[in-house]
Parts: structure tokens; C-alpha cells; sequence
């Protein structure tokens, strides 16, 4: 339970967290990018089964791929994309934590 607790917790709160302690002024926007960052999640589609809650989705999804993960992290560095990386790094923080409490 404290594991889905937390996974979820960060997906769902810590962007809205985030956006408005740091983003005052732009704080509904923010959340809204960073909440999309659960978009990559769309390659659990293309898994058989769809869900398993004993996989680990870091190395095995497509948009969760180690590669994929390095993109992420090289995004914050430019302004045009500063807030997608952000939004996609706390995405793969949750699914890390997930996949350590397994």
C-alpha cells in the first residue's frame, strides 16, 4: 500500500507541489505541464500484459527505456524545454522509487 502510496503521490503531487512553490504567477500552467509528464505512460499499451504490477517499467517500456531516460535528463538544460524535462524526471523518479520498493 505505502508503495502505491508513494508512486502515486509523486505523479499527482509533488508537480502540483512543485508548480506552486516555485512557479508563482504561472502556477496552474506549470502543474498542468508538469501532471502531463504521465503522458509517457502510454507505452504501457504496447505491453503484454498490460499491467503488472510486479514489472518494473524502467528498462522494459519503450518511453521508459534508459536512452529515452537520457533525453530527459539533457532537457532542462534548454529554456524551450526546461519544464517538459522537469515534468518527465519526476515521472521517472516515481517509477525508480516504484521499481527500488518492489
Amino acid at each position: 500500500m505505502l508503495r502505491h502510496l508513494l508512486h502515486y503521490g509523486i505523479h499527482f503531487l509533488v508537480p502540483i507541489l512543485i508548480a506552486f512553490w516555485f512557479f508563482n504567477g504561472q502556477s496552474v500552467k506549470i502543474a498542468l505541464i508538469l501532471l502531463a509528464g504521465i503522458i509517457i505512460d502510454i507505452d504501457h499499451l504496447w505491453a503484454t500484459p498490460l499491467y503488472d504490477p510486479n514489472r518494473c517499467s524502467l528498462g522494459f517500456h519503450a518511453l521508459h527505456s534508459y536512452w529515452a531516460i537520457l533525453v530527459y535528463s539533457i532537457l532542462p538544460f534548454f529554456k524551450t524545454t526546461r519544464i517538459i524535462g522537469l515534468a518527465l524526471i519526476i515521472h521517472i523518479f516515481a517509477d525508480t522509487l516504484d521499481c527500488l520498493l518492489m
